[in-house]
């Protein structure tokens, strides 16, 4: 059998899973899906297999699949299991959380910009996850007291995070993320103004070869994922423009790395070259004018606005939705001064 098992996706939300792809052999013997991958993958529990693929999360040749189809040569079978971290790997920290809801089974955050969701290299304490831990320890006994991590948003994006409380929960939230029927709205203020008033940016996303910080537009299909994000333009100033961004897919940093390829980088994102004067006349009163609204907005104007989910457990459509902050709303308020002063 030729095996290739995949590394962690490139993906906002498939980071938090694991990956495998399996090419049956020429050879293979009919046998049972659920013994062929206890048998292929012996790092994996026989109940997580097993679960898996109750919940969808193993498909056979892009289909689902029971445990007891008997595998085929040359079937490809690929496995996307949840992965939630385990509560030895970070410390409890104190922290304010701005917690939007919370019941029995999950809670929804909204996270403020410069915080990261979880530890990773240069962000080992402090992170949301370790606010999370603390605050779950408060969590009555039939809690698993920990949480469950579904989904992410980069360090300097604010807004709506899904927190799964149990395991079952983060198993059903995740099957809904990996079928792409949670609805997640985003605002984001760009440079320039797109040609279209909406439209949707089809184009595949992948690590930059140049530098594996940043996520790049492939338009030729050739490398990374699949990535659909739809737009809309909810307000022209001038020079920058306000859209409302929906997710189809969550890869890496893919609405900055979408908008760049269309040729509006979001304002002052300084990894995908938003930090620079991109549009209008850079004469001294406007620079300043821009580098004021830079100070007032220090980072990505990238804010996660809304998430829409069914509750795993009670089957209840859940939508929830936050304010701008402070500061992106300040910087929108200049450029909404400066349209109306500026109309030339």
């Amino acid at each position: 059998m030729n095996e290739d098992t995949l590394d962690i996706e490139e993906n906002e939300d498939d980071a938090l899973f694991e990956h495998h792809k399996y090419i049956v052999d020429k050879g293979q013997t009919p046998l049972r899906l659920d013994k062929f991958l206890v048998m292929k993958s012996k790092n994996i529990a026989r109940n997580k297999i097993q679960n898996s693929i109750t919940h969808g999360f193993i498909l056979v040749n892009e289909k689902p699949e029971k445990a007891n189809y008997k595998v085929k040569p040359l079937d490809e079978i690929t496995l996307s299991l949840p992965t939630p971290p385990r509560d030895t790997e970070v410390l409890p920290e104190e922290m304010p959380l701005d917690i939007v809801f919370e019941d029995e089974y999950l809670l929804v955050v909204n996270k403020p910009a410069g915080l990261v969701v979880h530890p990773a290299h240069g962000n080992w304490t402090g992170t949301l996850l370790n606010g999370l831990l603390h605050h779950f320890q408060s969590l009555p006994a039939n809690a698993d007291g920990r949480p469950g991590l579904v989904h992410r948003i980069d360090k300097d994006t604010s807004g709506l995070l899904v927190i799964a409380k149990h395991d079952e929960t983060l198993t059903k939230l995740a099957k809904q993320f990996f079928d792409h029927t949670i609805e997640r709205t985003y605002l984001a203020l760009v440079w320039g103004e797109p040609k279209e008033a909406q439209g949707t940016i089809h184009v595949n996303l992948g690590r930059s070869m140049k530098d594996r910080r940043v996520t790049e537009a492939i338009p030729d299909a050739s490398r990374g994922k699949d990535a659909i994000t739809h737009y809309k333009i909810l307000q022209g100033y001038h020079y920058v423009s306000l859209l409302q961004c929906n997710l189809e897919t969550g890869r890496t940093h893919q609405i900055r790395a979408h908008m760049k390829h269309l040729g509006h980088p979001l304002f002052n994102d300084e990894m995908y070259g938003g930090s620079n004067i991109l549009r209008g006349t850079v004469f001294s009163k406007y620079k300043a004018f821009v580098e004021n609204c830079f100070q007032l907005l220090p980072r990505q104007a990238l804010h996660a606005k809304s998430l829409g989910f069914t509750h795993p457990m009670t089957g209840e459509w859940l939508h929830f939705e936050c304010p701008l902050p402070a500061d992106f709303q300040q910087a929108l308020d200049k450029w909404a001064h400066y349209r109306q002063y500026n109309k030339d």
